[in-house]
């Protein structure tokens, strides 16, 4: 008989495999196979224990994989030995249920070498925990070591050690509640003394609260923009970047409701998720359409707004620790890449704002380039006044990393 979760091992597999070959990124493979397999709650939470362990663990599974068995490996095989390690190593699973059920994961003709290297990982524990300290930083916490040496140029060497092992720790939920929607219901969570306005989720999601709109999931990193844009009621507001709608939440609960709120998003299989969430949450915006910031802006856009706010694509690096697979799929010329789009959205935004009009440039990264040093340089070609910049890092503010810069139009 096989072992009675070996299922949930092999969909850790199986996402894995998706995964490696770009099929999609982390958080949606366990939404995929938990649905596919039937998961329980329970195993669903296993699942996504193991996949993002492994995703965050990586470049250190491999060296005990090289430790524990010489030669080569298919990669099946391998991210078999990582489910298994991680279980082992990291999680602290117990070893019988990690063996057991991760070797009945793989096929007949592998499931000796599985057994032999997981059970020789547990006779060699100490002194493969104690060997980590010699490691260097990157593989030792997994990051690429680009990343790494970029972090530790821009922030020294001990913020970089503390960008990444803040990166490998697992999320808190935050939430905030919607003034839009009040509830006399308890609330599910502890005030943040940084954050007015946000919470610290204890224990499971309140689905019943979120899908009557009285709550939005959201890092308390995400209002720094809006606190800088700061909407007033009887404005014309352009959330240009705006799926899935939680910054125009902000921004409507700024208002007081979604009028003089227009919203738009490049990709347009992302529109009905933004407008479920905007009506779920009490929204009417005055307009959700589609545009590619990237082109010029229609015309009945030009001089349209007061306020622009645009949350531009980045390198997503101020969020890895939630966003666990960015630091494999990103490399060092997507980030000057990244640039050129993000400085192509600015300009093509810049027409639509009224005389004296603000800009909001947003990101969630922790990079210069895409920062400080891009506003820097668009505010003086464009003669802008750029009044405030704030940039949120993990290490320093205990939120997801972040940037933002208010822009004014003469």
């Amino acid at each position: 008989m096989p072992a009675k979760n070996f299922h949930v091992r092999q969909a850790a597999v199986s996402a894995l495999r998706a995964w490696a070959k770009g099929h999609d990124y982390a958080e949606t493979l366990v939404d995929r196979h938990a649905q596919r397999r039937m998961l329980s709650s329970s195993d669903r939470g296993l699942l996504q224990a193991i996949l993002f362990g492994v995703l965050r663990h990586r470049r250190v599974l491999d060296h005990w994989i090289a430790k524990l068995r010489q030669g080569k490996l298919d990669a099946d095989t391998r991210d078999i030995l990582r489910v298994g390690l991680c279980q082992i190593l990291i999680l602290n699973i117990p070893d019988h249920a990690a063996v057991n059920e991760t070797v009945e994961a793989g096929k007949t003709s592998v499931r000796p070498l599985i057994n032999a290297v997981l059970r020789k990982a547990i006779t060699s524990r100490k002194r493969l925990l104690e060997e980590l300290d010699d490691l260097p930083p990157a593989v030792l916490h997994s990051h690429p070591d680009w990343l790494y040496n970029r972090w530790r140029k821009s922030f020294g060497k001990a913020k970089a050690l503390s960008i990444m092992e803040w990166n490998n720790q697992p999320a808190e939920t935050f939430f905030r509640l919607n003034p839009l929607i009040p509830t006399d219901a308890e609330i599910p969570g502890t005030p943040c003394d940084h954050a007015p306005g946000y919470f610290l989720l204890d224990g499971k999601i309140p689905s019943k609260l979120l899908a009557e709109g009285n709550l939005y999931i959201q890092d308390p990193a995400t209002r720094h923009c809006v606190d800088l844009l700061k909407p007033k009621p009887g404005e014309k507001i352009l959330d240009a970047c705006a799926a899935p709608g939680g910054k125009a939440f902000l921004i409507a609960s700024a208002l007081g409701s979604g009028k003089g709120l227009t919203c738009t998003d490049s990709n347009e299989k992302r529109i009905p998720r933004l407008e479920e969430n905007l009506a779920r949450l009490g929204i009417t915006a005055d307009e959700v359409s589609v545009h590619d910031w990237c082109k010029p802006a229609p015309e009945r856009f030009h001089g349209a707004f007061d306020a622009i706010l645009l949350d531009v694509p980045c390198s997503n690096t101020g969020v890895i620790r939630r966003r666990v697979d960015v630091r494999w799929r990103l490399q060092t010329t997507d980030i000057d890449q990244l640039t050129e789009i993000q400085t192509a959205i600015l300009t093509n935004a810049l027409p639509c704002l009224k005389p004296g009009g603000r800009i909001i440039y947003s990101t969630c990264s922790i990079e210069e380039a895409e920062n400080v040093e891009l506003v820097t340089a668009f505010a003086k070609e464009h003669n802008l006044r750029l009044v405030k910049s704030i940039q949120i890092t993990p290490i320093d503010h205990y939120t997801d990393g972040a940037y933002a810069a208010l822009l004014i139009k003469p």
